[in-house]
């Protein structure tokens, strides 16, 4: 097993987040992920250079982005 990681580089995709070492947006494989295609499907149908490492770290991503990501509530009046 391997595990590229998420890389962002500015010349790739506007510098979106994309699977280390490849031009897969992380939002691309999130969608496939969010419409309930398995992650064997993913691979073989969409992305067939990716492994399942790949796509849990696409997942991993996006678990520290909300993490990370404050939400201020504004209080009604």
């Amino acid at each position: 097993m391997r595990n590229k990681g998420i890389e962002i580089n500015s010349s790739i995709h506007f510098g979106k987040p994309c699977v280390t070492g490849t031009r897969i947006p992380v939002q691309s494989v999130l969608e496939l992920v969010s419409e309930g295609l398995p992650f064997a499907q993913i691979i073989s149908d969409y992305y067939p250079d990716l492994h399942l490492d790949d796509i849990r770290a696409c997942v991993q991503y996006a678990i520290e982005i909300m993490d990370a990501e404050e939400i201020h509530i504004a209080l009604a009046a």
